[in-house]
């Protein structure tokens, strides 16, 4: 195990942290509401490792900031929420390639005197599809709704991961253009009807999220769904990017129209086992990390 000492049974005695606990990190603006300590803290609990993993609440404009703090601070990585992800992407040293196509990171690797911003997240929701409804995009024809960071993460790796068509639903048609693009010569932008010819549909918007006490700009009624529920039917797999609360309205209407459902805690644990791996070298503990998300 790099990076630390194995604490066994001291791991919640009063010598633990100490002033040589190894410490990971997530920014974001609310930061409060975030679940990635409980999720890194549960893993380094598996793990019998001495690291810690705190929130740090970092207003919007100041990202440069704190990933100079990062590298001053010695922190071994960073998870990225919003609103930060793309600032991130300008400060680090260096982008994985997928997040140099998005030109965004949710995740800060520490490797000698550089800093990594890799995304995970499509990754991460890949894995959940997998892991909670058998769902391979290979061949499949999948729908997006939204075309912001998280959408445009999934559309890239759902086309990475050989999707035949994946349509792009926005309110806005060009920043559906544009995110439809990551795909290549998958990605189409397409209305809201195409939905119903999907075999995976996507929620990547707000809508449904249950208040964190600041909510997305331009955000709608949490019971507004993002596509008509008339448009959902067995055969096919709707997945909510949003996980608070666990059953979104979507969610809710696409179980009662025969569809099977996933909810955005898989990639939530997903994309951070993914970051913790990055910073540790080791497989992460999904069992430990599931229990922690859903205590």
């Amino acid at each position: 195990m790099s990076g630390g000492r194995r604490v066994g049974l001291d791991r919640c005695s009063p010598r633990w942290p100490t002033a040589a606990s190894p410490v990971v990190a997530v920014i974001g603006d609310p930061v409060a509401h975030s679940l990635s300590p409980r999720l890194h803290q549960a893993a380094f609990d598996a793990w019998g490792l001495d690291w810690v993993s705190v929130g740090f609440l970092v207003p919007s404009g100041q990202a440069a900031a704190a990933v100079a703090g990062v590298r001053a601070l010695g922190l071994r990585g960073v998870s990225v929420t919003m609103p930060h992800k793309a600032a991130a992407a300008a400060a680090v040293d260096v982008l994985t390639p997928v997040a140099r196509r998005l030109r965004a990171v949710n995740c800060i690797i520490r490797r000698h005197d550089q800093l990594v911003g890799d995304s995970t997240d499509g990754e991460g929701f890949v894995q959940a599809l997998a892991s909670q409804a058998g769902f391979d995009p290979a061949g499949r024809v999948c729908a997006v709704v939204g075309a912001g960071g998280a959408a445009r993460a999934v559309v890239l790796a759902l086309a990475e991961a050989g999707a035949r068509r994946v349509l792009v639903v926005n309110r806005t048609r060009r920043r559906a253009e544009q995110a439809a693009a990551l795909a290549g010569p998958a990605g189409e932008a397409a209305g809201p009807a195409a939905v119903a010819d999907a075999e995976l549909v996507v929620n990547a918007t707000p809508l449904g999220m249950a208040s964190t006490g600041r909510q997305p700009a331009g955000s709608q009624p949490a019971d507004q769904l993002p596509v008509a529920a008339d448009r959902l039917g067995s055969g096919q797999v709707v997945a909510d990017l949003v996980y608070q609360p666990a059953i979104t309205p979507l969610l809710a209407a696409a179980g009662q129209a025969g569809a099977i459902t996933v909810g955005g805690l898989g990639m939530l644990v997903h994309q951070a086992a993914l970051a913790l791996t990055s910073w540790t070298g080791q497989p992460a503990p999904l069992d430990a990390m599931w229990a922690a998300a859903t205590s």
